[in-house]
């Protein structure tokens, strides 16, 4: 034991002594007089030089952007950017590109070698993005939250979620998809129906099976496609709130099985039909929210009353209220009985539209009419002039032969003066 600590210390008293030699060595290098400066200033920037030549390290931090790798979070906001960084870390998982000027998101928008593989997290949203192309989303295995919102999509491609070739494409990860305020301006419509448009990248290719949340409020929705929801079984929060819905009976929510949360806060509901409430009530978990919709009280209203009266999946039933007609205006819906719901005899839509028809063609008759007897006023006054004289000579000859046949003497004159 004491020659084992002996050669120990022996050892390092050695490497002690060689590393004071180096920096001796060192330092009468640097100070030599026969060594320029010049060479050394050349080799510096020749180093700066390749060092700044470099492409960035995959855990670099991309230029305007804040970056953390300790909460693996990239934040570029508001840094006026036109497309998504092509140096972003590879440990990133939440990545915020909120109020940019991206415009377009092309094919492969996030496509990194190597791949982003724990991206989770994108929020897109107020970035001013009109088109949005097919693959856009590719290439992000663990994509769970995308946020589109605020974005003026004039064009959303059907395959945005599921790639380029949805039969080919793996189903999409996504569980969260909000498109909340992504209605363009009318004038960027080009002509379609925006709904429509929607609808077709929401079921292409089964891509969002696994979707658990889909927020579409205050996009100015008049309708709901009949097949926007086929293909979303898994769906437990559907928000369609702030929009213009005036009716869901073309829609259908008999596969969401699993939807725990149906908002259709501050729509144009009038009344809820007979097929709707039956979809709601099968729905085993379901809580629907209907505050703010201008609910007609009339005798089609029935049902719904009637409906509301038994079912518990309807938060806050009891603020909901008439707002036709005007003498039902604020009627709380849980307090009418079916003798306050009536219906104003009218005609039928399709009778009323063919009265309307015909009056508007009588009237332009009529007007005709007038016209060309205003226009022909004048021989009109004539013509009748020489009808009264014409009728006027024939009454005097009728008045004439009247007074011969009451007095027997002109009777006789007559006779005389013809024989």
């Amino acid at each position: 034991m004491p020659g084992g600590c002996s050669r120990g210390a022996a050892a390092g008293d050695g490497r002690l002594r060689l590393a004071r030699l180096a920096l001796v060595l060192l330092g009468w290098v640097s100070s030599s007089p026969f060594t320029s400066s010049a060479p050394s200033t050349s080799s510096a920037s020749f180093l700066a030089s390749a060092v700044s030549a470099q492409p960035p390290l995959p855990g670099q931090c991309p230029q305007l952007c804040e970056c953390s790798e300790a909460a693996r979070t990239v934040k570029c906001v508001n840094r006026n950017l036109t497309e998504v960084p092509a140096d972003l870390p590879h440990y990133v998982r939440n990545l915020f590109l909120t109020g940019n000027q991206l415009a377009v998101l092309p094919a492969g928008a996030f496509a990194r070698r190597p791949p982003l593989a724990e991206l989770a997290t994108l929020n897109l949203s107020g970035s001013r993005l009109q088109d949005v192309r097919a693959g856009a989303f590719e290439h992000l295995p663990s994509l769970r939250q995308l946020d589109l919102s605020h974005n003026p999509l004039a064009q959303l491609s059907p395959f945005a979620f599921s790639g380029g070739n949805a039969s080919l494409s793996a189903p999409s990860p996504l569980a969260e998809l909000l498109l909340n305020h992504v209605v363009p301006p009318d004038d960027n419509r080009r002509n379609r129906s925006f709904e429509g448009m929607v609808a077709a990248a929401l079921r292409a290719g089964h891509a969002l099976r696994g979707l658990q949340r889909l927020e579409l409020a205050s996009n100015r929705f008049l309708y709901l496609p009949r097949d926007v929801l086929v293909d979303l079984p898994g769906l437990r929060h559907l928000d369609l709130r702030n929009n213009s819905l005036v009716s869901l009976t073309y829609v259908s929510f008999r596969n969401l099985t699993h939807l725990e949360s149906l908002h259709l806060e501050d729509n144009a509901l009038k009344v809820l039909h007979n097929s709707t409430l039956a979809e709601l009530q099968s729905l085993p978990h379901v809580t629907v929210f209907l505050d703010n919709n201008p609910w007609v009280c009339d005798c089609h209203m029935v049902d719904m009353v009637a409906w509301l009266k038994e079912t518990e999946i309807v938060q806050g039933k009891s603020r909901l209220a008439c707002a036709f007609p005007e003498k039902m205006w604020n009627r709380a819906l849980l307090e009418l009985n079916v003798s306050h719901l009536e219906c104003d005899p009218i005609l039928p839509p399709s009778l009323q539209t063919s009265y309307v028809f015909l009056g508007i063609v009588l009237a332009l008759i009529g007007a005709i009419f007038l016209l060309v007897l205003y226009l022909n006023r004048k021989g009109i006054k004539k013509w009748m002039h020489n009808i009264r004289d014409a009728c006027r000579d024939h009454m005097e000859g009728y008045h004439y032969r009247y007074e011969i046949n009451a007095d027997p003497r002109l009777t006789n004159l007559s006779s005389n003066s013809d024989v």
